[in-house]
């Protein structure tokens, strides 16, 4: 597999580009790489092969989850140009962790054995322990680095034992194996339905499912904000890309087992991360909750698993992905300006509602950005958000799953209120924003998000058929 390759040697080229004495050439060279993993990724385009001796498997869906990682993780390297002036910090070393972080990230949404997902989840998880602790200085960074790694690796534990169980049981790792001893009706044990339920409970810990989901606040508060974005963009799209892949393909035919149980964790997480949020006066916490509220509306399109599913889960990663960046994108400026100005001392301050205050008078571009993303994140209409939001909900209808639809409903208005503080704060409130400088291939990557939320809202049809 292609990218696999390439990320793997680019990511050892970095670590080498890195003891140059100029950083200049650092934040180019990973988009570069970056972009060539991302075109190698469609290669293969309307063709399935198995790779690593039958380990892993790429076909159309993979290539689509693959593409929208890869565009993710471009857009926020794309936002990192401060680590280059940061006289502490080690760009090389951050771009390098992230490709190998995308390596594991490819494994968990292609894999065709147990096993190699199992390796891709350690991988991607692994680099995010690092990277959420990456500013040494900073007490809340390591806090949210040794509580991110303990609570993981439980998780990970969890995992590693509901594998070895759905072996006992199917005698096999490889999903075809699996799916095939399931369907002959000799796999359908108390022993594989426990290692299913264990599986899934390691996984949901990934992606910031309810009642899995405490480690998350912390953890998205403390790590440096870039990489919150990365965190929860590309590994919530990656861990439903292999949620998708894992329910849809071996264990399809135990579907009466496991959709009541994720119906239950779906109704948990959009109640836990929507009403939570409305009491954040962090914008970094509440977008960590906000992470969790979507991670439950992505999982109404897996419990219900119907043929509009697959097509549901890609544009509602995309639609998401993008709007998440953007908010990011901007929290960063302009932290970063109230920082410089001194405007507080406080780093907490910076990441407040009140930060916002004004933001749209003297920076227009800034606010109109953000308020599109805020606008998708809800599920206003002419944004991508809605119509993610709308697929999922289609996808609930099919399955006749009403309950869980009006537990969705209820919770997206809740989401309205506090999506709305942000707007709010930038038009109607005096502020003491100053005009911000923004570097040109940052204004485009802003810019390049907002269009592709817009134009998604608009011809929601530019991803019909993909998949």
């Amino acid at each position: 597999m292609l990218p696999i390759v390439l990320l793997s040697v680019f990511g050892i080229i970095l670590l080498f580009l890195g003891f140059m004495k100029s950083r200049a050439v650092l934040l180019p060279a990973c988009l570069l790489f970056i972009t060539l993993a991302l075109a190698s990724n469609f290669i293969d385009w309307n063709k399935t092969y198995l790779y690593f001796n039958s380990m892993m498997l790429m076909n159309n869906l993979a290539m689509v989850f693959i593409g929208i990682v890869l565009i993710s993780a471009f857009m926020v390297v794309a936002l990192s140009g401060h680590y280059l002036e940061d006289e502490s910090a080690q760009p090389a070393e951050y771009y390098a962790i992230l490709l190998f972080s995308l390596v594991g990230a490819i494994m968990m949404i292609s894999f065709e054995n147990l096993l190699m997902l199992f390796v891709g989840i350690e991988i991607l998880s692994v680099a995010m322990y690092i990277l959420t602790g990456s500013d040494k200085h900073n007490l809340r960074a390591n806090e949210a680095s040794i509580k991110y790694f303990l609570m993981g690796a439980f998780a990970t534990g969890i995992m590693l034992f509901g594998i070895a169980l759905l072996y006992g049981a199917t005698g096999s790792f490889a999903v075809s194996g699996i799916r095939g001893v399931i369907g002959a009706g000799s796999g359908a044990s108390l022993l594989l339905y426990v290692g299913l339920l264990l599986l899934l409970i390691g996984i949901l810990f990934k992606v910031s499912a309810a009642p899995f989901h405490f480690w998350t606040p912390d953890v998205y508060d403390g790590a440096p904000t870039l990489f919150t974005a990365y965190m929860s963009t590309v590994v919530k799209t990656a861990g439903f890309a292999a949620l998708l892949r894992l329910l849809s393909v071996p264990f399809n035919n135990v579907y009466n087992f496991w959709w009541v149980i994720l119906a239950i964790i779906t109704a948990l997480t959009l109640v836990a991360g929507n009403v939570t949020a409305v009491y954040q006066n962090s914008f970094k916490r509440m977008m960590a909750y906000s992470s969790i509220s979507h991670a439950g509306y992505l999982l109404i399109g897996l419990a219900a698993l119907t043929q509009q599913s697959r097509q549901a889960l890609v544009f509602y990663s995309l639609a998401y992905s993008l709007a998440t960046i953007s908010a990011f994108g901007i929290l960063l400026l302009v932290a970063r300006e109230r920082s410089l100005n001194r405007l507080n001392t406080d780093n907490r301050s910076d990441e407040s509602f009140d930060a916002f205050n004004g933001l749209a008078r003297k920076n227009p571009l800034l606010g109109f950005v953000m308020a599109v993303s805020m606008l998708s994140l809800a599920g206003i209409p002419l944004t991508a958000g809605f119509w993610g939001k709308f697929m999922v909900f289609s996808a609930a209808v099919e399955r006749g799953m009403i309950w869980l639809l009006v537990v969705a409903v209820l919770m997206s208005a809740v989401g309205i209120y506090y999506y709305f503080r942000v707007v709010i704060a930038m038009y109607f409130r005096e502020g003491t924003t100053e005009n911000i400088r923004i570097a040109p291939f940052y204004r485009f990557v802003l810019i390049a998000a907002t269009v592709l939320t817009i134009a998604l809202g608009i011809v929601p049809g530019l991803l019909q058929g993909l998949v």
